[in-house]
């Protein structure tokens, strides 16, 4: 049996992740797609009991959110670039005795807002936050063509770590022999990417110009997932000209979210992020898997985003 025709179990790893709509799009696609594939969720409360479940390597493939990207990217024999670059996998796919990481979560971010006419060439792109996420998104808007990207954190001295270290990994990576080239047509390879994207850091108090000026600020920070979270940063900074991006959904409107609508600016919550970096991981599992995807991308996304009852 290939593993197009063998039922094979796949997971959704985090804690908490009552609110997720994986597994209902994961299995509206995987219906589609004719694979006898089932998606489950797997609350793991702690590192140990993370740690167990994927070191029994029962699954075809994990998506891993928060806190465990940091572990996957641990338990990870083998990682992709993306997973690399953002020192956190959010997809573990098993190929025989190999368990690889990917991050696909810049790329969702990336192809969402190009998907609802945003373009980041020439763009100055601010991302709140140091973690796997923040980097994943960093990195991705570089590759879209943003001209500078902000990384931002509460601490100046740890962003200022985080982002340093990013781009060490990235210039050995953009140097190599061979350049990676454009996943996109429009996009940048790595090199040229490397070579013409300004990277920046600061805090949240130390930016406020910068933060004020960016073309399209980003939370990629669990801020929202709690009733009661403030924004990351002082929303009084906002303009009608910008476009913000709340990494979080399924929690309600966000302080972020809501503040960004009251100062007149084009905003977006990540549940459009969420169906298109699910997107990039069906066909990442389905062709290291040797399945024939036979949908476009667009198809892709429509079945996920209506499965989960997502207008985007």
């Amino acid at each position: 049996m290939t593993e197009a025709t063998k039922p094979q179990s796949l997971y959704l790893l985090g804690h908490p992740i009552a609110h997720s709509k994986s597994p209902v799009m994961y299995n509206a696609v995987y219906e589609r797609l004719g694979l006898p594939w089932t998606y489950s969720p797997k609350d793991c409360a702690t590192d140990d009991e993370a740690r167990s479940f994927l070191d029994a390597r029962d699954f075809l493939s994990v998506n891993i959110t928060t806190p465990y990207k940091p572990l996957a990217f641990q338990a990870a024999t083998a990682q992709a670039a993306t997973a690399k670059l953002a020192l956190g996998a959010n997809v573990l796919v098993r190929k025989g005795d190999a368990l690889i990481g990917f991050n696909t979560d810049g790329q969702g971010c990336v192809s969402y807002l190009e998907r609802t006419g945003f373009s980041f060439a020439g763009k100055r792109v601010a991302v709140c936050g140091t973690g796997p996420t923040a980097l994943s998104i960093l990195h991705a808007s570089s590759l879209a063509g943003a001209d500078v990207a902000l990384l931002v954190g509460r601490d100046k001295e740890r962003t200022r770590r985080a982002l340093e270290a990013y781009v060490e990994r990235f210039g050995l990576m953009a140097t190599a022999t061979i350049d990676l080239p454009p996943a996109r047509p429009h996009h940048r390879s790595f090199r040229t990417a490397y070579e013409r994207t300004t990277f920046k850091f600061g805090s949240y108090a130390t930016s406020e110009k910068a933060l004020a000026s960016a073309d399209l600020v980003v939370n990629a920070t669990p801020l929202g997932m709690k009733a009661g979270d403030t924004a990351p940063f002082d929303t009084a900074l906002l303009r009608p000209s910008q476009t913000v991006f709340d990494a979080v959904y399924g929690h309600g409107e966000t302080a972020l979210v809501a503040a960004a609508r009251e100062a007149g600016c084009t905003m977006f919550d990540g549940s459009g992020m969420l169906v298109a970096q699910a997107v990039a991981t069906v066909l990442t599992v389905c062709d290291l898997a040797d399945v024939e995807v036979k949908l476009e991308e667009a198809e892709l996304f429509d079945t996920m985003a209506q499965a989960a009852g997502f207008d985007c």
